[in-house]
């Protein structure tokens, strides 16, 4: 019997983030995030499971995303042009974590985070920031080629590394404001959305009280 309301609606989510201060890193890898950085998965909820793997972390300089994912039996694919289109992931972030309203402010971003589709020859991972649909009010817009990123493929998948600076998250204070709402999407053109929490059937793309919390903590102790 499906249930009237999923298992992932009756939660209300938070999650610690790991601040490690050398982010981002020079050389080979913009991250080089450890396992203790990786987002628990909530998908045994609704008895499925997690095809890719998210990791964070943070500090005053802002917010770095590892994505991997694996078992693929085609390359990505990326148009960063047609968003939420392409292998990648959408990530929503509102500094201010207001759960209470319906329409996003201007402190809640969207950024789409492709490994694969920019660059002349489109085989190089692009990040872009959009606007959240059916805002009241946009922060500022910030140029792709100030959103570092970084992938790599592997034989059946990809790993990706981004880093979301402080100047491309508009209220970005992790001493005043430690606690950001946070909701991402991954898309694969194999096996379709992986969430955070809640899928597609509800409009978290444009309604920020369906996000999830991320705590900005030195600690990475679960609650």
């Amino acid at each position: 019997m499906t249930a009237l309301v999923p298992p992932e609606f009756l939660f209300r989510y938070s999650f610690p983030v790991q601040h490690i201060k050398g982010l981002p890193r020079r050389g080979k890898r913009l991250l080089n995030l450890t396992p203790e950085c990786t987002l628990p998965s909530v998908a045994e909820l609704a008895q499925k499971s997690d095809y890719g793997q998210i990791q964070l972390a943070w500090n005053d300089r802002g917010i770095g995303i590892s994505v991997s994912v694996d078992g693929k039996t085609h390359p990505p694919v990326g148009d960063p042009e047609k968003l939420g289109q392409s292998d990648g992931i959408r990530v929503w972030i509102d500094t201010r974590c207001t759960q209470t309203v319906h329409r996003a402010s201007r402190f809640c971003h969207q950024f789409e985070l492709l490994p694969i589709g920019g660059g002349e020859d489109s085989m190089q991972p692009v990040a872009t920031m959009w606007p959240v649909a059916r805002a009241s009010d946009d922060p500022p817009q910030v140029d792709s080629d100030l959103l570092p990123i970084q992938s790599e493929f592997t034989d059946d998948g990809y790993r990706m590394e981004a880093w979301l600076p402080a100047d491309a998250l508009h209220g970005y204070d992790p001493v005043e404001q430690p606690r950001l709402g946070f909701m991402y999407a991954l898309n694969d053109s194999e096996r379709g959305l992986q969430c955070l929490s809640i899928g597609a059937e509800f409009p978290f793309a444009s309604d920020p009280s369906l996000w999830c919390t991320l705590d900005l903590t030195e600690s990475i102790a679960a609650r």
